[in-house]
């Protein structure tokens, strides 16, 4: 098992990308902390680790807020005893328009989920991790953070906020036993995310979601989007100590869609 006797804590996990992180650390021995807005999702995911024998807790929480996010953390110490790995995964798409369209609070709201929330608990798990002198921080991004889109202005700013908080982790902490790295995921067609930005960009230009996905994936190299398990293989390989010389990079899961 490579994360035998880790203890993570995994946000978005209730659905998507996070619950296939969630399950995939969990046959690999981690014990883990689902944590998401939706009680439903993250209890369901924590009891279906429990069922096929893992340990797993589950924290109904907004990461945008400091209080829920120290919530999260005292669920980890208290029922896992520490945290090892912390996967920023927790997002939310926003507003899809020109800049002009996006209204400050609307801008405010998506930089909070995407970003500030990645702050908020990597300083809570930091010291922890500074303690023993081991970690592993992984933040979710997206090719958006890479690629020039439009329409989509506020989410691209908060991935690539992302990117350079990745790069700052890792600088401070790197001779110090952690560290930190950032995935940059392409179409992953069966998430709620990727589904309401098909549905969106197809109601403002007049297609259908199919014929959006098909424009999308016209320009990687494999001619096909990516699952939520390939990303979840990534952040296996990433969290684990066969990614033991990787630190401060943002790596591609989007089957060649953008080269850097």
């Amino acid at each position: 098992m490579q994360l035998k006797e880790q203890r993570a804590i995994i946000t978005g996990g209730g659905r998507g990308i996070g619950r296939a992180i969630a399950l995939r650390f969990a046959r690999e021995g981690a014990g883990v902390v689902v944590a998401a807005r939706t009680a439903a999702e993250v209890q369901a995911v924590a009891e279906e680790i429990r069922a096929a024998g893992g340990r797993a807790a589950s924290v109904a929480a907004d990461v945008s807020q400091p209080a829920e996010c120290e919530r999260i953390y005292r669920a980890a110490i208290e029922q896992l005893g520490g945290v090892d790995i912390l996967v920023n995964n927790a997002g939310v798409l926003g507003p899809l328009g020109p800049v002009q369209e996006v209204t400050p609070e609307e801008w405010d709201a998506v930089l909070a989920a995407n970003l500030k929330s990645a702050f908020l608990l990597s300083r809570l798990v930091l010291p922890g991790m500074l303690e023993r002198g081991h970690g592993a921080i992984l933040n979710i991004s997206s090719v958006s953070a890479k690629m020039a889109f439009g329409m989509n202005s506020a989410y691209a700013a908060s991935k690539a906020g992302l990117l350079a908080l990745t790069r700052a982790l890792a600088a401070e902490n790197g001779q110090k036993g952690i560290r930190v790295n950032a995935l940059c995921p392409g179409p992953v067609p069966e998430t709620r995310m990727s589904q309401e930005l098909g549905a969106s960009l197809a109601a403002r230009f007049g297609r259908t979601p199919a014929e959006i996905l098909e424009g999308a994936v016209k320009g990687v190299l494999q001619g096909r989007p990516q699952t939520a398990d390939e990303v979840a293989a990534a952040a296996l390989f990433l969290c684990s100590e066969q990614a033991s010389a990787i630190t401060g990079q943002a790596v591609n899961v989007d089957g060649g869609m953008t080269f850097f």
